[in-house]
């Protein structure tokens, strides 16, 4: 699979059908639940109104890997309203300005749902920017605050090394890096290391000087390793259930054998190191937002396949066809009916991430 490939089949599932990201994004509804919070308070003690000459300029914010919502609307209208609220705290109530939200996703994103779902009595004007976040989006310094959430931790491309029969980093018979060997695990952590180098310095252009960056993205505890993740354990279910139905004919296997997930999970640590070496950033606030489980509702094995589905329905279709999908969530399904692990967000270890950086002057 090619990173043409990822951008042309990376988006979640569009529509408002019953496996749609609209109806299967719980999770990511409670990280923007849980975030609120690092929002309110990034805004009013880091965002510098006066810096910002604005009247009869507009506020620009983005959210980057928007998808087709609702979670992306909850998100901008909390910015939008924390930085009215700055505004009058300051004692600028008549001058409060315009605000413009632009919503990216890749190209293939449904951005007719999109906008058919924006809400009818949103504070901003409203715009749609299609494209990789990997790269530029937008004119320099165009915009004042850039939010990204549960989309960071998803990569440009597959690391050429894992498909490569040749190489140590072949992951044959693998979808993930959770269980792989330490090569494959390092190809991945290299890929999103060029990843987020390549994010920042996008960034960098785009943001206004002290304009403030956002990402929240899932990782791993420092102590733990991706085998241990709820989220990584759960992927590698998924690819067991194409080994067997390779086994018995109905996917090819090399077909799996070249198929990897674009998704890296960094820890805190991992995470800090590589934004700190960004020379056009001051490195604000790093926090693990602590309860957007109490958000999570995927108590049943079906639903946890339909949140998957709605994840990763582009790429598996492009690879394998989309004749295979059903039969292969109704074997995930069951699997994890078989796991009462699964069952218990107490025992998911995976952590979401809150990483604040204002661009330097």
């Amino acid at each position: 699979m090619t990173s043409e490939d990822i951008k042309t089949h990376m988006a979640m599932k569009g529509g408002e059908g019953p496996d749609s990201y609209v109806q299967n994004s719980t999770y990511q509804r409670g990280i923007v639940e849980a975030a609120t919070e690092n929002i309110n308070e990034a805004i009013a003690n880091q965002f510098d109104i006066n810096a910002f000459p604005t009247s009869p300029n507009p506020i620009c914010v983005a959210d980057l890997g928007c998808s087709t919502g609702p979670n992306t609307f909850k998100a901008m209208q909390n910015i939008v309203e924390a930085i009215k609220l700055k505004y009058i705290s300051k004692g600028g109530n008549s001058k409060i300005p315009d605000f413009v939200v632009f919503f990216n996703d890749q190209v293939s994103n449904d951005f007719n749902t999109l906008f058919k779902s924006l809400p009818p009595n949103r504070q901003y004007f409203a715009a749609g920017v299609p494209g990789s976040f990997h790269g530029l989006l937008f004119p320099k310094a165009s915009l004042h605050f850039i939010h990204s959430s549960s989309a960071a931790h998803w990569l440009s491309n597959i690391p050429v090394d894992v498909m490569d029969e040749g190489s140590p980093a072949w992951n044959k018979g693998r979808i993930f890096y959770t269980n792989a060997p330490k090569e494959v695990k390092d190809a991945y952590a290299t890929q999103f290391a060029k990843d987020m180098e390549s994010i920042l310095f996008a960034r960098a252009q785009e943001l206004v000087s002290g304009g403030l960056l956002a990402l929240f993205l899932s990782g791993i505890p420092d102590v733990m390793s991706n085998s241990d993740s709820h989220t990584g354990i759960e992927i590698d279910m998924i690819g067991s259930c194409l080994m067997d139905m390779a086994k018995v004919g109905l996917v090819n296997e090399a077909k799996v054998d070249t198929f990897n997930l674009p998704l890296y999970y960094p820890t805190p640590k991992e995470l800090k190191a590589l934004v700190e070496r960004s020379e056009y950033f001051s490195f604000e606030r790093m926090a693990i937002l602590k309860n957007q489980k109490k958000h999570v509702t995927l108590q049943s094995p079906s639903m946890r396949a339909l949140f998957f589905r709605a994840l990763f329905e582009g790429l598996l279709v492009k690879q394998f066809g989309n004749e295979i999908i059903d039969e292969l969530f109704d074997r995930y399904t069951e699997k994890v009916a078989r796991s009462s692990f699964f069952l218990n967000p107490e025992i998911d270890k995976t952590i979401e991430l809150f990483v604040l950086l204002k661009r330097k002057i």
